[in-house]
This record gives C-alpha cells, sequence and structure tokens, in this order.
C-alpha cells in the first residue's frame, strides 16, 4: 500500500467505528472532573485502550494514561495527546451539579479524537507499513484552575508543576517522544471547520494570602487589620498598572478572591486571592508579575497587614512547527477542502501544549465544532462528526505522512526543528518562577 491508500484504510476504520467514539465523547462529558481529579475519565480510558488491546500505564501524574503502538522498526515516536480534565462553570448544561465541573472547553472530544486515531492505526495492514511508534497518552489538568487545591498536592509532593504535560515531562514521559500533537474544539471562525498554526500567551499563576487581624465589625473595627480592604486595594493598584503594559505584549491578569473573610460580622483577618499573569513573552509575562507582586504589596502595607505570595509556574508561550503544519494543512484539506481552513495568529489564553513546543516540533490544530463562548455557560459542541471524526482522521493521516517512507518526514522535521530548550533547561526555567514571599508592614 502507497500512503493514499494506507490513508484510505485508516479513515475507513474510523468512520465504521464513529458510533463508539461519539459514545465515549458524551460519555466524559456527562462525567467531568477537574484537574488531577479525573479518576472516571481516566477508568473510561482505560477501558478504551484495553478493548483495542492496547497495553497502558495508569497514575500517571496523578491520573494520566499513556500507551503506546509500536511499528518494530526505527523511526521516531509520535505523541497524540488528549486532555482528561474539565473546567468549573456554574450553570453549564452538562455541569456536575456537585462540583459545578463541565466540559466547557471540549476536552471529552479530544479524548475520543486521541483513542480514533488509534483505532484508525490499528487497522489491518497500517502498522507494518510504517516506522516508528505512536504514543498516545491521555494527559491531566490543562486547565489551570483550583491553584490553591494544587499547590497543597505541591506541598505534599505529590505533584511538582501544577499543570498535566509539565509533570510528564518531569517524570520521563516525554523523553523518548521526538514530536507531539492534538487537536482542540473552538467555535466557527469565516466559516472555517479546522484552524491552525498561531501563538499563545505564556502565564505565571499566584496564590496569595493577607493576613489582618479579626475583631467586630460593628463594635471595635478599629482594633481590627482589614484583610479585604488589602486585597481591594491591591486589585485597584493592578490595574493602576494597564497602561504601562505594551500592546504587543498581550499582557492578561485576571485576579479572584477566593476567600473574603469568615462572617459579616468579623473584621476580615484571612483573605485568599489567585491570579494569572499572561503574556505573549516569558519575559513579557515575568515582568508584569513584578509589577503584579508591587499592588499587591501595596495593598498590604495600605492598611498595616501582611501578605504572603506564592508564584508558581504557569505554562510557556507556545509554537507550532511550520513543517509538521504543512503537512497536516494537506490532510485537513482532504477532509473539510481548502476554503473550510483557517490560518489563527495569537491567541491570549494559554496552554501546556506551549511548554512541549519548547521542547520538540509540536501542532496543536483546531475544529471548530463549537458554539457559544469557551469557557462559558454556553460553550457545547455542535458536530460531534467535526469534532472527533474528522479531527481524528486528520491527526491519523498526518501520523501516516510522518511515519510512511522510513519515517523520512519525522525525522526532517526534527532534525530541523530548533528547540528553544531542553528537558533540563525547561525544569530549571520552570523552578526558577516558583517562589513564596511575605510581606509585613
Amino acid at each position: 500500500m502507497d500512503s493514499t491508500k494506507i490513508k484510505s484504510v485508516v479513515c475507513d476504520e474510523i468512520e465504521k467505528n464513529k458510533d463508539k467514539l461519539i459514545g465515549v465523547a458524551k460519555e466524559i462529558l456527562e462525567n467531568p472532573e477537574p484537574g488531577f481529579k479525573e479518576f472516571k475519565t481516566a477508568k473510561i480510558v482505560s477501558r478504551e485502550f484495553s478493548s483495542l488491546d492496547m497495553p497502558h500505564e495508569s497514575g500517571i501524574a496523578i491520573t494520566g494514561l499513556k500507551s503506546h503502538l509500536d511499528s518494530g522498526k526505527p523511526g521516531q515516536n509520535i505523541a497524540v495527546i488528549g486532555e482528561l480534565d474539565s473546567l468549573k462553570v456554574l450553570g453549564h448544561p452538562f455541569e456536575d451539579k456537585e462540583t459545578t465541573a463541565a466540559h466547557a472547553c471540549g476536552h471529552h472530544c479530544q479524548i475520543a479524537m486521541m483513542l480514533g486515531v488509534a483505532v484508525g492505526l490499528k487497522a489491518s495492514g497500517v502498522l507494518e507499513k510504517l516506522a516508528g511508534k505512536v504514543t498516545f497518552m491521555a494527559v491531566p489538568a490543562e486547565e489551570y484552575i483550583e491553584v490553591e487545591y494544587r499547590d497543597n498536592l505541591r506541598r505534599r509532593g505529590e505533584i511538582e508543576f501544577l499543570g498535566g504535560k509539565p509533570e510528564f515531562v518531569r517524570l520521563g514521559h516525554f523523553d523518548d517522544v521526538d514530536m507531539a500533537m492534538m487537536t482542540h474544539t473552538s467555535v466557527p471562525s469565516n466559516e472555517c471547520k479546522i484552524s491552525f498554526g498561531g501563538t499563545n500567551n505564556g502565564l505565571v499563576a499566584k496564590s496569595i494570602q493577607f493576613s489582618g487581624v479579626a475583631s467586630h465589625a460593628g463594635g471595635a473595627p478599629h482594633m481590627g487589620v482589614n484583610a479585604l480592604n488589602a486585597a481591594m486595594v491591591a486589585m485597584s493598584a493592578i490595574h493602576a498598572q494597564r497602561e504601562t503594559y505594551r500592546d504587543q505584549d498581550t499582557i492578561r491578569i485576571h485576579p479572584i478572591i477566593t476567600k473574603g473573610g469568615v462572617a459579616v460580622s468579623s473584621v476580615p483577618a484571612d483573605v485568599r486571592m489567585e491570579t494569572y499573569v499572561r503574556g505573549a513573552s516569558i519575559d513579557a509575562f515575568l515582568s508584569a508579575s513584578e509589577k503584579v507582586d508591587r499592588a499587591l504589596r501595596a495593598g498590604a502595607m495600605a492598611v498595616g497587614g501582611s501578605v504572603t505570595i506564592t508564584t508558581l509556574p504557569g505554562y510557556l508561550p507556545i509554537q507550532s512547527n511550520e513543517s509538521f503544519l504543512d503537512l497536516y494543512k494537506n490532510n485537513a484539506a482532504e477532509l473539510v477542502g481548502q476554503e473550510k481552513l483557517g490560518r489563527l495568529t495569537h491567541r491570549t489564553g494559554s496552554t501546556d501544549m506551549g511548554d512541549l513546543s519548547q521542547l520538540m516540533p509540536v501542532i496543536h490544530p483546531y475544529v471548530e465544532a463549537a458554539s457559544g463562548n469557551g469557557h462559558g455557560i454556553d460553550y457545547v459542541i455542535d458536530d460531534y462528526d467535526l469534532a472527533v471524526v474528522t479531527g481524528a482522521k486528520a491527526m491519523a493521516m498526518t501520523v501516516i505522512d510522518l511515519l510512511t517512507d522510513g519515517a523520512s518526514n519525522a525525522a526532517r522535521i526534527v532534525s530541523e526543528n530548533d528547540s528553544p530548550l531542553t528537558k533540563s533547561s525547561y525544569l530549571s526555567l520552570l523552578r526558577s518562577m516558583t517562589k513564596e514571599e511575605t510581606f509585613k508592614e
């Protein structure tokens, strides 16, 4: 079989299994779980790997899994990734009523796409025509939420980094991987069905505790030190910095108060905040992070309290490999038509695929199969055929291009890729961002 015939066999196999794959996506949709808590979702993935006779490792970074298909011939190792976790969105139509967890970003479709690639590559006669291997990873905790909860996991030594892919890197699960891809869902723009390329912001996260002195809020407020007021002054000071950021750095800072006090009758003495500091480059978000720290200190100093600021590494900006994208783009055009493809520019959200892109060739395309607002109450998948079946086919066809002909395309892309970081320098960079400081009047 030539590569065209192999692709046809793979796509036919995915098509034959489309109802099952879409069923898996919908089962995960109905069982949403935030990061590092995806135990039900992990069981679903394990079940599906087992149904494909794919031995797998589980419990990686608490809930992650991986399996692989090996051609038995020398060649590159391609990671195909899906993300296990959900967001937390109060009032979403598929919300877990107890936890408010909801798949308002489409990760349930990512897992189904990843499994779809495995289904296609396991079709008769396919693997023997390839060189190298494909590793399938179900990774936890891409949505960087519940920072205090995750920081407690870190303090207990259960994780070091608060995102799933950085943890997979730290634990060595990307040591033998040469390149990686996954497909996200998105809302259509300009009548496109698939978009690709572009860049994303990176970020650091902060967990913040303002400390004051409790006192009777009615009878003796003058005896207290109001930590909530410190937080509000800090919020105003953060906003006052906005004119100092350059447009091209696309700085985004969006704090929330997670604890505002314990009782309305008591001057708040323990107030908690979380925030991201995002930017288009590492230098940009680290510079903005210093300004945020100044604002937090100012709030505490203004009321005579104290503040403890824990800064944690988030995600690095993403860069897609253009040669890798070219292969993907040709396959996507074959599936949906050239006129239905879109080229992305800069997006101000963040993803831990950005971390991988600093280490190896990466692509992170989007199937535009949803409606509503990403991370919003109305974000739902409208076209599961596109979101699962087409997404899986496009990635599987790209794997064929990479690993046929002795994996010559994969070898070329890997050899030409100029990765900014090694594993060692990457881990050093993330660890250098981790700090905890307390400031008192």
